[in-house]
């Protein structure tokens, strides 16, 4: 986590050394967002409130590289009811985005200053484990940095540009005219 993310209230708590750390997530899904932390009981930052899971709530281990490169991470959450299950895997939608903060508690529990942003990116597959009784969903997360190794897909082309603006003929004739030879002077 770098340093430049934290504020000096944050800074402070660190330096401190008794330390009682959290991870807050928050998770963009059809229905609206989901607001989970690893400890137990509703904690309010921000102006949201989010639900304690103590240790059934688990996050993949994520890293700060000094290189330009996409990482991901993975949230994961056992000890879940069938139900529950069918509504995470129906309400996930690829590209949403999810963000994991690093947080300090003081002895009452409550945050101090803002938490540090640890990883931000965007849902790529959820995943289930099923069990007899209950099940372990898993949702991965990548960085948006991964959009530097796909192709694009838009071509300057009559029907690239009928996706994007409906009725634009402005690219109409491209295709006619990439062989053209027409004289000059």
């Amino acid at each position: 986590m770098s340093t430049r993310l934290m504020t000096p209230e944050f800074a402070a708590a660190l330096a401190a050394g008794e330390l009682r750390p959290a991870l807050l997530f928050e998770g963009e899904f059809a229905s609206g967002f989901v607001r989970v932390w690893t400890g137990i009981g509703e904690i309010v930052w921000n102006g949201q409130a989010y639900s304690g899971l103590g240790t059934l709530l688990g996050v993949g281990s994520f890293e700060e590289t000094d290189k330009i490169e996409a990482t991901g991470t993975s949230v994961t959450l056992s000890g879940v009811s069938q139900e529950l299950v069918a509504v995470a895997i129906d309400e996930a939608r690829q590209g949403l985005p999810g963000r994991i903060w690093f947080a300090l508690l003081d002895e009452n529990h409550e945050i101090i200053a803002d938490p540090a942003l640890a990883f931000a990116g965007r849902l790529d597959v959820p995943g289930i484990d099923d069990g007899e009784n209950t099940c372990t969903v898993s949702i991965s997360y990548e960085s948006r940095l991964i959009d530097l190794n796909r192709a694009r897909e838009f071509r300057y082309t009559h029907e690239s540009q009928q996706i994007l603006h409906p009725g634009d003929r402005g690219f109409e004739y491209v295709t006619s005219i990439q062989e053209l030879n027409l004289p000059w002077g």
